[in-house]
Formats: structure tokens, C-alpha cells, sequence
């Protein structure tokens, strides 16, 4: 009796642990790894929720303001497009494992709801490459959204009466920037508007450097000698890829790029439909998502933050272009940019946000401490809001910096409230600048090969004349 009712003990407790390690993402209320999606990071998953605290300068009235938003939720790139396809395959394999093959694993697998979920996915193939990176209607509404709740709390300056020398508007030249400036302006001024952006250039200097800016171009940031090349040759990634792939039934490790893009499809699904669940989301537990985020993280940190130090001047002209909107005293008080990624994270490091005392390397991996995080950097439809305040005459006027509805904490000022001038001194490089030379190492050489040019050429006129 004794025997028996230890069997029954030892098997219940196995029982037990297998139902704890079992994790289930349909079941998740919180599913807290949604956070960390990096730049696919859906923006109503990620963004602040105490502007309304902080918005507020007692003795001052805001007056100016300056944006850069990146566009809201798009569609994949036409690599991904392509590739999606396979992924139905997967999709069998796994389910053919789980349901005939017996390759289940017997810990940590993937539970009968997620299961179910997955074996019912199927790719839109209404999804064309020709409209790749289109912006979504969750993008649409994402900046919509913005728009909102910035002229709620800021109704004296984005005020609902559309006039064109009190605003400026400009987006690049994509169809989802060019959708997500769209929206924003119907957020401010409704359905029926008639706001005409400025004019783009042929040139987008202020914000598409990087398209002329060859030494940036050439900067290898994910080849064979790059920390995000090493990473992926690690045993931490190659032990989550086998862990990934004995979760889904395979025997063997699959290809990092099939779990790529497993996740690539959870991440744009669940920034498409946010109150909906992604089947893909479920093939992966919260410790893999913060392998694959470190990855993603270590990459941009290279190609657009503080791992390449002319990422720092890139966007010198964005940068320059808020410092003197908003010391100005004549219109326009608001300013207001749709770009991308690159806008964005090298506007950061050109101010010196989110930079960690030690550089993000493949050997100092860690799940949590580290600042260059995109996903609360650079969401979808991240935007920086810059907030100039005028205030009483005993005090100095002030600023406030918004990064994704977050008040930005500077180690050189009163937290988030900064005085005008002390914001001033602290950029004075930048907003002094000459950008033409300053943004891009190219560009100097260039500038300075042409100078010699031209005065060599003056000295050779110069002497013809003397003889």
C-alpha cells in the first residue's frame, strides 16, 4: 500500500512540474514578452501612461512644439513577403510532430490552445510584394491616436483650427509616411481637413541623411566581424535555437532563420491586431523573445546608436532643426516630421539618450540591463516630442522632452523639466554646427578635397597671369 501510494505521489508531482513548465500563451493574460518586440513593438503595447503627471510646468504655458514621428504599423518587407510562405510549412511540421510523429517534448511544450491555434494559421497571400511596407489600419489609428492625446493636453499650441503659419508639416517620400501624416492630421483637425505638407526635396537632408552619407552606407554592422554576427554564433543563441526547436517537436536544430522569421510574423501580427492573439507568439517562451530582442537591440545599437560614432552627428540637422524652432520666437509653433527608424534612433544618440556606460557586445549579453532597448525606444509609430515653455519672468523658461509618452530623465538637468538655456549649452555643438560637413564623415573628406580643388585651381589662374 505503502509502494502504491508512493507511485501515485512521485507520478502526481511529475504531473505538477510538467503542468508549471508548460507555459501557455493563449492562457497569458500579461504576455509580457510582447514588450520586447524591438522596433516591431506594437505602440499601445509600449507607450507611457503618466504624461498627464507630467505635462504640467507650474508658472509656465507651453508654446512651441517639435515632433518626429516614425509611421505606425506597416506591412513586411518584400524578403519577408516572400518568405512567409514557408512558414505554412512549418506549420505542418510542427503539428505533424505533436500529432504523429510523438516527438513532443515532455517538458515545456507547447500547450493544446497554442497548439490548436497554430495548426489553424494560415498566410494572407493577399499580401503582395507591391505593397510591401504599406501602412496597416492599426497604423493608421496608431497615429491618429497620438495626435489626440497630444492636442488634449496640449490644446493651446495644437489647437483644432488648422492655419499654415502656425503649423508645418513634412513626411518623406513612402507611401507610410506619407498614410501616417494623413492620419495624424486627421487626428488634429478631423475627416475633412485641408493641410498640404511642405514640399519634399530631392535631397531629404533632415530626414534621410543617411541616404547620402557614404561612409555610413559602408559600415558593415552585421557582417562576419560584428557583434551581432558573433552573437549569432554563440552557444546562447545556438542553445535557444535548439531549445526553440525541441519545444516544436524537430529533432534537429532548425535554421536561425526559420525562427527568425517565426518571429518577424509574431511580432507584425501582433502589432496589426493588438487585441488579438499571434499564433506565432506562442512558439516562443519570455526567455527565448529576450535572446532574439538582445540580437535585434545589438544590431540597431550598431547601425544607428552609440556602437558607431558617426551615428551621433548623422542626424545633426534634425536635431538642430528642433534646437531653433524652438528658440525662435516667430512662427511656426509647431513642427511636425513623419520618418523611420534611422530618423529616429539617431536623433537619440545624437542627444544623448538611452547610452549605456558599457558597450552592448556578444559577450556581455544580459536579459535585462541594458539601456539601447528599441522596443521602449522606437515602437512602431514611436514619435519625440520636444516642448518648449514659456514661464513667468523670475524663472528661466523650460523644456520637456517626450520620448513614446514618456518624459525623458537627463543626468544634466532637473529630471525632465530642463531650463532653455542649460538645454542650449548642453547642444551648443549641434546647434552651432555646420551639418553639411559635421553629419557624415564622407562629407568632410568631400568638402575638403573640394576646397583644395578650388584653390588649386584659383593658384593655377593666379600664376598664368603673374606670367
Amino acid at each position: 500500500m505503502r509502494f502504491l501510494l508512493a507511485i501515485i505521489s512521485v507520478l502526481c508531482l511529475q504531473i505538477c512540474v510538467h503542468s508549471q513548465d508548460d507555459y501557455c500563451f493563449g492562457k497569458d493574460t500579461e504576455r509580457p514578452q510582447t514588450r520586447h518586440f524591438t522596433s516591431k513593438t506594437a505602440y499601445q503595447i509600449i507607450k507611457g501612461t503618466n504624461m498627464e503627471k507630467e505635462y504640467l510646468v507650474p508658472g509656465c504655458k507651453a508654446t512651441k512644439i517639435w515632433i518626429l514621428h516614425r509611421h505606425g504599423t506597416r506591412l513586411p518587407t518584400v524578403s519577408t513577403i516572400k518568405a512567409a510562405p514557408r512558414l505554412e510549412i512549418l506549420r505542418d511540421e510542427i503539428v505533424k510532430n505533436y500529432r504523429v510523429r510523438r516527438t513532443k517534448p515532455d517538458t515545456n511544450a507547447l500547450c493544446l490552445e497554442d497548439l490548436t491555434l497554430l495548426s489553424m494559421w494560415k498566410w494572407n497571400a493577399s499580401i503582395t510584394i507591391d505593397q510591401e511596407q504599406f501602412l496597416t489600419a492599426q497604423g493608421y489609428e496608431d497615429l491618429k491616436g497620438t495626435a489626440k492625446t497630444y492636442q488634449r493636453l496640449y490644446d493651446d499650441v495644437l489647437n483644432k483650427n488648422y492655419n499654415n503659419s502656425h503649423y508645418k508639416f513634412r513626411h518623406t517620400d513612402t507611401q507610410r509616411t506619407t498614410e501616417s501624416f494623413k492620419a495624424f492630421v486627421e487626428g488634429l483637425f478631423g475627416v475633412n481637413n485641408t493641410v498640404q505638407p511642405d514640399p519634399i526635396p530631392e535631397e531629404d537632408l533632415l530626414l534621410r541623411p543617411y541616404d547620402y552619407c557614404e561612409s555610413w552606407k559602408a559600415h558593415d554592422y552585421s557582417g562576419i566581424n560584428s557583434e551581432s554576427y558573433k552573437f549569432k554564433h554563440s552557444a546562447v543563441w545556438n542553445k535557444t535555437i535548439e531549445e526553440i526547436s525541441k519545444r516544436l517537436g524537430f529533432q534537429y536544430p532548425l535554421e536561425s532563420s526559420d525562427v527568425e522569421l517565426m518571429w518577424d510574423m509574431c511580432r507584425y501580427e501582433q502589432a496589426w491586431q493588438v487585441d488579438r492573439i499571434s499564433a506565432w507568439c506562442a512558439v516562443l517562451t519570455s526567455e527565448q523573445v529576450t535572446i532574439l530582442e538582445y540580437e535585434d537591440d545589438m544590431k540597431y545599437y550598431y547601425k544607428l546608436g552609440y556602437g558607431y560614432e558617426e551615428n551621433t552627428r548623422l542626424n545633426c540637422r534634425a536635431a538642430q532643426d528642433m534646437l531653433t524652432h524652438l528658440n525662435s520666437e516667430t512662427t511656426p509653433n509647431v513642427v511636425a516630421y513623419f520618418a523611420h527608424t534611422s530618423g529616429v534612433q539617431t536623433l537619440l544618440a545624437a542627444l544623448g539618450i538611452a547610452k549605456d556606460n558599457t558597450p552592448l557586445t556578444a559577450a556581455n549579453y544580459n536579459k535585462s540591463d541594458y539601456k539601447w532597448r528599441t522596443s521602449n525606444l522606437d515602437p512602431f509609430a514611436s514619435n519625440f516630442i520636444a516642448v518648449k515653455y514659456e514661464c513667468n519672468d523670475n524663472m528661466p523658461d523650460k523644456a520637456i522632452f517626450f520620448l513614446n509618452q514618456n518624459a525623458v530623465e537627463f543626468d544634466w538637468c532637473d529630471g525632465s523639466l530642463c531650463d532653455w538655456p542649460e538645454v542650449l549649452k548642453q547642444y551648443q555643438l549641434l546647434y552651432t554646427a555646420d551639418c553639411s560637413n559635421f553629419y557624415c564623415a564622407g562629407a568632410s573628406a568631400v568638402s575638403i578635397v573640394t576646397s583644395l580643388s578650388l584653390l588649386l585651381f584659383c593658384t593655377s589662374i593666379i600664376l598664368r597671369l603673374m606670367y
